[in-house]
């Protein structure tokens, strides 16, 4: 199923025992597009802190606004490491968090790397000790990006500026980014665009801008994308054969 990012920044967090806060953004790497952790605001049972989820920890949500389910306890957060999410989490912070919940790593070599398995029972342990696992890690993790920084990020064609991404479209099977929602109102006022991640060159993060390796033209005559709709099968064999792509 997928769901546009925006339809779930507020909605509830539902523990198994209780609302924990609500939905505040989401953190992902920024060279797979892998949804890595949600960011909840908790409210006033936690003086307002925000902590952070794997994907590991989701239940599948329903496609309405209802409480979004984790499986996880009030308790197991209140006692979770506290992150300050304004600052950059080092690899430190997020292997004090996955052992604290003995959440499978993401990153190395071992069981849980670059990928998720949803619904499936966290080890025990860690296939590798803490220490064995972060050497050789970068003190801090500058592949994690905010969905909230990254909105209002230029995208530019192969011949010039197109629009700003909006939102993003994710795959909650598998919580990968598999289209940035584009406001190509630079043209069309209102005309919304998806542009996947695999037609990205590059990003330029210290100006906020997304090269796509497509012509104005192109992304111009694009399908258009309806945010109210959900992004059928359909419309997308539509929108890869606009650009001549493999699905």
């Amino acid at each position: 199923m997928l769901r546009n990012i925006n339809s779930l920044i507020g909605q509830a967090i539902q523990a198994t025992d209780g609302e924990l806060g609500k939905v505040d953004e989401f953190y992902f790497d920024d060279r797979t597009w892998q949804i890595r952790y949600m960011v909840v605001e908790t409210g006033n049972w936690l003086s307002g802190r925000k902590v952070l989820i794997s994907p590991t920890a989701f239940k599948r949500p329903d496609a309405g606004p209802g409480p979004f389910p984790v499986a996880l306890t009030r308790e197991q957060v209140r006692n979770s490491p506290d992150i300050d999410t304004r600052k950059t989490v080092s690899r430190q912070h997020e292997l004090e968090l996955h052992e604290h919940y003995a959440w499978p790593l993401y990153w190395g070599g071992g069981f849980y790397a670059g990928g998720i398995t949803l619904g499936a029972t966290p080890p025990a342990a860690f296939e590798k000790p803490a220490e064995e696992a972060a050497a050789g890690q970068d003190k801090e993790n500058p592949h994690l990006r905010g969905t909230r920084a990254v909105t209002g990020y230029s995208l530019r064609a192969a011949d010039g500026p197109v629009g700003q991404v909006e939102d993003y479209i994710t795959d909650i099977s598998g919580w990968t980014i598999r289209y940035l929602v584009v406001d190509a109102g630079l043209w069309l006022p209102g005309k919304k665009v998806l542009i996947s991640p695999h037609w990205i060159e590059k990003v330029a993060w210290e100006t906020s801008e997304i090269f796509v390796n497509l012509s104005m033209e192109a992304v111009r005559k694009s399908p258009e994308f309806d945010p109210s709709q959900p992004v059928s099968e359909d419309y997308e064999s539509v929108l890869y054969g606009h650009y001549g792509r493999p699905r």
